[in-house]
């Protein structure tokens, strides 16, 4: 026994380097917990912990083992009461079903989305009318007014609703979004809105934002205008959707979120330019600090861009990132490092440890901790460090450095994107290697210098610069996502898999040792995981009006033909396939009236007879009954009679109510449920199962 402490602490010593790393690993472990088992894990983690802490004792004395199971035990129970008080903090009231009124808000925010036509309003009623707190409405264009400003109070009347849960299981939560953003309901305008008291305040920012926003749009045609904006202020409103999609197919649609490229871009270019102007003066040069000065500067720069594009989460974890680094340049210290990383992770998880299972963190952070790596290599550093050679040499080195870069990058987010959306871009890599030098480079520079000399009226040719880089962006993006194969999709990845992909790339990235490699056995195990994941057979949403039947070649047949886009690409994305839906009753095995339908599918050996109502229309009692003996499961919008009695399920008006939406495997005859996967969250409020 004694033996075996000795060898483990003679690894962990020869590890003392990277063992702080684990700190930030350490509380996401926590918050991990929270956010799959919520308030039900408190005394399970509680007793783990305390184990944990009593095990530390059979530990030599200042041992690193007995430090690194205290540090273990203290930042799970720090990760999981972070997020667990934020959710406290968060409790709120929530509209309980659908409400339609009047009432009066105070306007706390005001977004445009020009692309949908609409504009978003985020409210607080003080209770108003028996209303929650705080809540979201959207506005015609017709219905909105420029006085609309943050501060106002207006009145309106409105349709509300409670924020919806996940249509499928696996799928987005909006009202886990909600709950933590306070809002306790979501709904649309009815007719005139008024200005009951104009706001008194002075939104300067907001003003200027909106008009910045404006103002570029004015200056190029609206699809290249509206990405301007958006790298200028943020504001992705006035994108459209088939502009969003295509960037998002190609790869490239982190250049639509200000994150770190956009900041990165920002304080690089001020860094460099004031310390190159500051170097022109001798005597100043030799008196004072020059990089001191320039970085200060630079994080004025990161703090005022960060204000300006809104100061959402991404964006702030972005200049807290960026104000470390230039923290260790002013300090003399390493400035890219594991270390940074770490500390801009425990940052974001002790103030918004709920951004943990948002695809934004995770995917931001593995990005920056892939490059870290790559380029800490023997080879990468021989490749992008080679003095005097010719440029043409440099150059491609330089191309081929930033290529393994990105296919690196994008090896290592197929899996989180797969994950979040079931999907993930091929060609990703080799679209940014135009992408991100062009914007980084010419588009933001450009840009910058465009605004400026407006002001005198000469910004015309930097306009004519932008213009021609974001056509190359949009030409790219479209052209990208439109080839073969340029994007993957699966079914939902099961979430020990995930987890598995995630400990298992964290311990292989983390150690140095030969013991790293024990990581690559959850690795593989992960991956093997994700793409063995089953495609569910049968598809319900929860109000039970849509359905999609899908089989292992990727087809997919939805029982209604006038779907919404939305529903449509939430039944593919939860089929993991491309494919067109066709209609049901172009199914094999299919037989339709104007009422209902009844599939035959053959799965495990036998065949399963499902039922589906597709009208509103009323069927008799008898015959009804008479048919749900015949089939396995009836599917219904409605409530149906306690006679109709199918041989394994009934998923009528009723039951989806306690449900939500659900994924059935024929092979298991298991149906798993959206109830089933959030129950206990502490947003989830279970309906009234009276009718």
């Amino acid at each position: 026994m004694l033996l075996q402490l000795d060898k483990i602490e003679y690894w962990l010593e020869q590890e003392r380097e990277r063992l702080p790393l684990w700190i930030p690993v350490g509380l996401g472990l926590g918050v991990a917990i929270w956010e799959l088992y919520w308030s039900s894990a408190l005394w399970p983690l509680t007793f783990a912990c305390l184990v944990c802490l009593m095990a530390s004792l059979l530990a030599p004395a200042a041992s690193r083992l007995k430090s690194l199971i205290v540090l273990a035990a203290l930042c799970l129970a720090a990760g999981y009461g972070s997020i667990a008080l934020k959710s406290w903090n968060s409790e709120h009231q929530v509209l309980k079903k659908v409400w339609v009124g009047e009432f009066f808000g105070r306007i706390e925010s005001v977004e445009n989305l020009a692309a949908r036509q609409k504009y978003r309003l985020v409210l607080q009623t003080d209770g108003h009318a028996g209303l929650p707190r705080r809540l979201r409405v959207n506005l015609r264009p017709a219905q909105f007014k420029d006085d609309m400003r943050v501060g106002a109070i207006i009145g309106l009347k409105a349709r509300l609703m409670p924020p919806a849960g996940p249509a499928l299981p696996g799928g987005y939560d909006f009202s886990r979004r909600a709950w933590f953003a306070e809002l306790g309901a979501t709904g649309t305008a009815l007719g005139d809105v008024k200005i009951h008291t104009p706001s008194r305040a002075s939104p300067w920012l907001s003003k200027i934002r909106a008009t910045l926003a404006l103002h570029i749009r004015g200056q190029l045609p609206d699809g290249e205008g509206s990405i301007a904006a958006a790298l200028a202020t943020g504001d992705t409103g006035a994108i459209s959707d088939e502009n969003a999609t295509a960037m998002r197919e190609s790869g490239m649609a982190h250049l639509l979120s200000i994150s770190g490229l956009h900041v990165t871009a920002v304080v690089g270019a001020i860094f460099l330019m004031t310390s190159r102007i500051l170097s022109l003066s001798g005597w100043f040069a030799l008196r004072f600090p020059v990089p001191i000065y320039a970085a200060s500067l630079a994080a004025l720069g990161a703090i005022g861009y960060t204000l300006l594009t809104g100061a959402e989460v991404p964006t702030i974890r972005s200049c807290v990132a960026a104000l470390l680094i230039l923290v260790a340049l002013i300090l003399g210290r390493e400035v890219l490092s594991l270390r940074m990383v770490a500390a801009g992770a425990i940052f974001v998880l002790i103030f918004w440890p709920e951004s943990l299972a948002g695809p934004s963190f995770q995917l931001s952070f593995a990005a920056v901790t892939t490059i870290i790596l790559l380029h800490e290599q023997p080879f990468m550093r021989r490749l992008i460090s080679a003095p005097e050679t010719p440029l043409v040499t440099r150059l491609l080195r330089g191309i081929l450095s930033l290529l393994l870069t990105g296919l690196a990058i994008e090896l290592v987010l197929s899996p989180i994107a797969l994950f979040h959306f079931h999907k993930t871009g091929l060609y990703g890599a080799l679209a940014n290697l135009v992408a991100i030098p062009l914007t980084t480079f010419v588009i933001m520079p450009f840009e910058a210098l465009a605004l400026l000399f407006d002001s005198v009226g000469l910004g015309a040719p930097f306009w004519w610069v932008v213009r021609q880089g974001l056509a190359v962006i949009l030409a790219l993006a479209h052209n990208v996502s439109s080839l073969p194969g340029a994007v993957t999709m699966r079914p939902e990845m099961p979430i020990i898999a995930f987890g598995s992909i995630i400990i298992g790339g964290l311990w292989f990235t983390i150690f140095i040792t030969r013991k790293r490699l024990l990581g690559l056995l959850p690795l593989s195990a992960g991956l093997i995981g994700m793409l063995t994941a089953p495609t569910p057979d049968l598809l319900i949403t929860g109000d039970g009006k849509n359905l999609a039947l899908t089989d292992d070649r990727g087809n997919i047949a939805l029982l209604r033909a006038g779907v919404g886009d939305y529903v449509r690409d939430t039944l593919k994305e939860a089929a993991g396939t491309k494919s067109e839906p066709i209609p049901i009753a172009s199914w094999r095995g299919t037989s339709c009236s104007p009422d209902i339908c009844i599939v035959r599918i053959k799965a495990a050996e036998r065949h399963w007879d499902i039922l589906a109502t597709r009208t509103p229309n009323q069927i008799p009692s008898m015959e009804l009954a008479a048919a749900c003996r015949r089939v396995d499961i009836v599917i219904s919008d409605r409530y149906l009679p306690y006679s109709c009695k199918p041989r394994w399920q009934k998923f009528d008006r009723k039951k989806l109510q306690q449900t939500g939406g659900i994924a059935i495997h024929f092979g298991k005859a298991r149906a798993e449920t959206v109830a089933a996967r959030i129950s206990g969250a502490p947003w989830y409020k279970k309906p009234d199962s009276r009718y």
